[in-house]
């Protein structure tokens, strides 16, 4: 009979389709269980992130929280509290009536907010904060010394490599709020697919992109299309602007074009710049002209595109599975309940 004692974690995230609250947390769910850590995840139904109309922020707001307080009441019997960022976007509200102790898990540049007030009054209430990446550790640090690093994790269970497509294809895969990263490149693209015939662009988003004159094939988002469409992909993409928002985000994406054992080409901004530096997984692009030679080197050389894509694959299944860091996320539930 095993001696470990359970755990019950009570688990507030952003919404039913937050990518952020998927990838953070909801997948860590079931190897977490396997490791006695129980997970009750709960959610606002009216979101955490205000609706575009401001007018309707007023009752939004008055309603998420009203949704929250029950929630939070239900999360009393809970062994510690796991809060993916705010309870309510850029603001403090119910945080410290949750229980404790407190883990906030951070995956943005939310530190940013209100001039810094909402990161600072978030770390006076936690007893940790656990982040993606070393850039939002070093901003987190200003307000407490209680901060780790838990990179994003990727499921290599599910994406796995598949033979590359007959013709070569350039894919992107995000949310409609980044599709302005993929139009800035759209010039660079242009130029490449004229320059290898039969090259297509992908993209697989909740909005299709403005790409006009580009040979691009449009793929609607939804959990069951990501699998097929990183499939159809010969390179994955991931151009970022180089701001203090953009530095702190960890690039999923390029998690999941590692895992489908595809090479990279990308921003040298925040975990991109990291990841390309540290691995031999693609290539670094930061201008138009770095652009067109990064893709045009991948789609003439099949071998060096085969060698970044095997690499790439390795270190995903190695350094950023759910194998991987399921079980340092639950050595940190520990910790904290011991």
């Amino acid at each position: 009979m095993s001696s470990v004692c359970p755990i019950h974690v009570a688990a507030f995230t952003s919404g039913a389709t937050v990518p952020g609250a998927r990838f953070r947390v909801r997948q860590y769910i079931p190897a977490l269980a396997r490791a006695g850590i129980t997970v009750t995840e709960r959610w606002p139904r009216l979101g955490a992130f205000p609706p575009p109309t401001k007018w309707l922020r007023p009752a939004w707001l008055a309603g998420t929280l009203a949704q929250r307080v029950p929630q939070i009441g239900l999360a009393h019997a809970a062994d510690v509290t796991w809060l993916y960022r705010e309870l309510v976007s850029t603001l403090v509200t119910f945080e410290g009536l949750t229980p404790r102790p407190r883990l906030l898990d951070v995956d943005d540049s939310i530190h940013l907010f209100r001039d810094g007030n909402t990161a600072r009054r978030l770390a006076r209430l936690v007893d940790l904060v656990v982040v993606s990446s070393p850039y939002l550790a070093d901003a987190w640090r200003r307000w407490t010394p209680h901060v780790e690093v838990l990179p994003m994790a990727v499921d290599t269970d599910l994406i796995t490599p598949a033979p590359l497509p007959a013709r070569p294809v350039i894919g992107w895969l995000g949310s409609p709020g980044n599709l302005a990263y993929l139009e800035s490149i759209a010039p660079a693209l242009a130029e490449v697919t004229a320059r290898f015939p039969g090259t297509s662009v992908a993209v697989c988003s909740e909005r299709q992109p403005s790409l006009p004159g580009l040979p691009m094939h449009y793929v609607p988002w939804s959990p069951a299309a990501e699998r097929p469409f990183l499939e159809s992909l010969s390179i994955g993409i991931v151009p970022l602007a180089d701001t203090p928002w953009e530095r702190g985000k960890f690039s999923y994406k390029m998690l999941l074009y590692m895992a489908a054992g595809r090479p990279v080409v990308g921003s040298p901004v925040g975990s991109n710049a990291d990841m390309l530096h540290r691995h031999d997984v693609g290539i670094a692009a930061s201008d138009h002209g770095q652009w067109v030679a990064a893709l045009s080197t991948l789609l003439a050389d099949h071998a060096a595109a085969q060698r970044f894509g095997a690499e790439a694959r390795l270190v995903a299944v190695r350094d950023y599975s759910i194998t991987a860091i399921a079980p340092r996320l639950a050595q940190i539930f520990r910790r904290l309940t011991s």
